[in-house]
């Protein structure tokens, strides 16, 4: 192991329990012992992947929030008796692997809870609300410190949660400690003044308008949480320990909106200089760490970063917090190694906390102990399995319901909380397997393939793998995007695959295999507009091609927003136009995401035209109809076309040919993937 990465080794106390080494599991919702979205019991899935890190060399492990009550049903937790008593045997062989770990627990999510779009006719109607509510209690699961409107759908009201329902879950957090204690967990969590969540709710004024006990005051807004670590402390002792997950700062602007990286704004929640108050007042009621970062679900991209957000984005504010403390802190949010080491070392933070890049590639800890960096599979930050909670104009969560059921997956990689569906398998039969196209389509099967033991033969028209992400890599924010282009080459040199490039096949009948996979990806969709010989495609510019200063964009999707972010970045002027009444508005991609990019539009006032269309382009400017029929012309040395692609197979589908990736079904980088393994383990 590098010198640099020591002090990330060195071991470390929470109360009387000592850690081995200062490398938190951040908790993930989808990976609760307890389940998610089912009534209690100790989840398999979740009790594998905590396993798997626990021999990984991971010091502490958080699974996922664990409800008080169940979302379905509402049971409480701690009438599970015969959960617990499974989980005591669990914690047995865990403890075998030197590893620790607390359990997360939480009072709710208030106005964050994702309402599910289906939902809405359901909450439209009170009749309806009231024939469900034995099954999933809306009202319950969205009450709020006071009469709040949800961040999923603005147009509900959640309604202010009672007193004796605070009661009940303060009682609730210690019975169910007490029962982790008996169990063998280390210590719990609390879940969470941190991220807008319930809890957070209470303490901010933005969200708690409540004139008793709980409202008011700031040992008012905190009194809950106190309440909270007071009673476990009373049921379990003072010397179990009670972590608290904790944002710094809200970063916050308003309702749905947050504040960007270095943005001069007006804080609506915790400012720094509250947060340095309340950090010690919570440390002072019992609470034995701080696990934090910053954010909140109107400012979500500082707790959930996706690319777009700087390395390391929390540490500077999080290791002011620790002036102010005596108790260990951690910090999450985008952390690098390297940096999290240093500031170890500096004494600026006591651990470092990471949460998805143990989902896409569990043994890390591992590969970073071994000086095999180079064999890290890197999280990308896209959310596109993990986290595809998505929201837009008119639409509360528009998620796939299987997803809602199922997160904490990864685009990347399949296995990961899949329940065995996606474990790789020797083949019965070795085949020879001709892959048509080396993007990551056709890399991924070619890499499955060869682990099960067929021989797999790649052929690539260009001079280099990667297809089309090589571009789309290509913008200065996708460092990671690039950086597993890299070890998809690495894995393909480590495995011996055949590769020829400058190899474009027309004829499939030529290919000397027993299964040939096409994986030769989609063409850009084309305007039938005037001036069409005017505009390019977003793939030029993603492949370096020159624009000007003004800049029109035709399609606010994805590709679009990035290709004006990244325009903007420049110092460029660019303009969206899209046809939706918003931005982004395609089920699956994250609000954390989406959000981040509406922010940075609305504080850079980039002009979007929504609702509009671009009915003809001319030298140096672009027609554009609005739904109302108002005519505007803009400015544009430079008009890109981002609506879309159309698969593009060179041959069909049958018994032994296999088409995978865009040239199927257009889609992203999970798409592409896991159909690449449903084939890969098929064949």
């Amino acid at each position: 192991m590098k010198k640099v990465y020591e002090p990330l080794f060195t071991p470390w106390k929470i109360g009387n329990v000592e850690i081995k080494n200062r490398i938190v599991l951040c908790p993930m919702g989808g990976t609760s012992l307890f389940g998610w979205m089912e009534r209690h019991h100790l989840d398999k899935d979740a009790c594998d992947f905590v396993m798997d890190l626990a021999k990984n060399n991971v010091g502490l492990i958080i699974p996922g929030i664990a409800p008080i009550r169940n979302i379905m049903g509402g049971q409480w937790l701690y009438k599970s008796k015969g959960t617990f008593k499974k989980l005591k045997t669990f914690m047995e062989e865990f403890h075998k692997t030197g590893a620790k770990l607390f359990v997360q627990l939480t009072a709710g999510f208030g106005r964050s809870f994702s309402i599910p779009n289906s939902m809405v006719p359901i909450l439209k109607s009170k009749f309806l609300t009231t024939l469900i509510k034995p099954i999933i209690n809306l009202p319950r699961l969205c009450a709020s410190p006071s009469k709040l409107p949800s961040r999923w759908y603005e147009k509900y009201q959640c309604r202010e949660i009672t007193q004796k329902e605070i009661k009940d879950m303060i009682k609730a957090f210690a019975l169910t400690a007490k029962l982790c204690k008996e169990a063998g967990v280390d210590g719990v969590e609390v879940h969470a003044v941190h991220e807008g969540y319930l809890l957070d709710q209470f303490t901010l004024k933005y969200t708690n308008q409540r004139t008793d006990e709980y409202g008011g005051s700031f040992e008012n807004r905190y009194r809950f949480p106190v309440e909270i670590v007071k009673a476990i402390k009373e049921e379990c002792g003072q010397d179990y320990p009670v972590s608290l997950r904790y944002s710094a700062i809200s970063k916050t602007i308003g309702f749905g909106e947050g504040a960007l990286p270095g943005e001069d704004y007006k804080e609506v929640g915790r400012d720094m200089k509250e947060s340095e108050k309340a950090a010690k007042y919570l440390q002072d009621a019992g609470y034995d760490m701080l696990n934090t970062d910053n954010g909140t679900y109107d400012a979500w991209y500082w707790a959930h970063p996706p690319m777009y957000m700087p390395k390391n984005c929390n540490l500077e504010d999080v290791s002011h917090i620790k002036k102010f403390v005596d108790i260990p802190v951690v910090c999450a949010g985008k952390m690098e190694p390297d940096v999290a080491a240093k500031a170890i070392k500096e004494n600026k933070i006591d651990a470092m906390g990471v949460a998805r890049q143990f989902l896409t590639d569990s043994h890390w800890v591992t590969k970073l102990m071994e000086d095999r960096l180079e064999d890290i599979q890197p999280c990308i930050y896209c959310h596109n399995a993990c986290f595809t909670m998505a929201h837009y104009n008119g639409v509360a969560n528009d998620q796939p319901i299987s997803d809602s059921k199922h997160m904490a997956r990864c685009a990347l990689n399949p296995m990961t909380m899949d329940g065995g569906k996606f474990d790789i398998k020797p083949a019965k039969k070795h085949k020879t397997i001709a892959i048509i196209g080396g993007g990551i389509g056709g890399m991924e099967v070619a890499r499955i393939a060869t682990i099960r033991g067929h021989k797999a033969v790649i052929y690539e028209k260009s001079d280099k793998l990667g297809g089309v992400f090589i571009p789309a890599s290509n913008m200065p924010f996708k460092e990671n995007d690039r950086k597993l282009l890299d070890w998809y080459k690495r894995q393909i040199e480590k495995l011996n695959i055949e590769v020829h490039l400058n190899t474009e096949i027309t004829d499939v009948s030529k290919l000397n295999a027993d299964e040939i996979v096409v994986a030769t990806g989609a063409t850009a969709r084309k305007l039938n507009i005037k001036g069409t010989d005017k505009i390019i495609d977003a793939v030029d510019y993603l492949n370096n091609k020159n624009v000007g200063e003004n800049v029109v964009i035709i399609g606010g999707g994805l590709t679009g927003c990035e290709i004006a972010y990244e325009l903007s970045l420049q110092g460029k002027k660019p303009v969206i136009v899209e046809t939706k009444n918003d931005l982004m508005a395609v089920s699956g991609l994250c609000l954390a995401n989406s959000s981040y990019l509406r922010d940075y539009f609305k504080h850079n006032k980039t002009p979007v035209y929504l609702e509009s269309f671009v009915q003809e382009v001319e030298n140096g400017k672009v027609t554009i109809i609005s739904k109302d029929g108002t005519t505007t012309k803009v400015k544009a040395d430079t008009v890109i076309s981002a609506i879309g692609y159309n698969p593009a197979p060179i041959v069909k589908g049958n018994k032994h040919i296999h088409i995978v990736g865009d040239a199927l079904k257009v889609g992203n980088l999970r798409t592409v993937v896991w159909r690449a393994w449903e084939v890969a383990e098929k064949i």
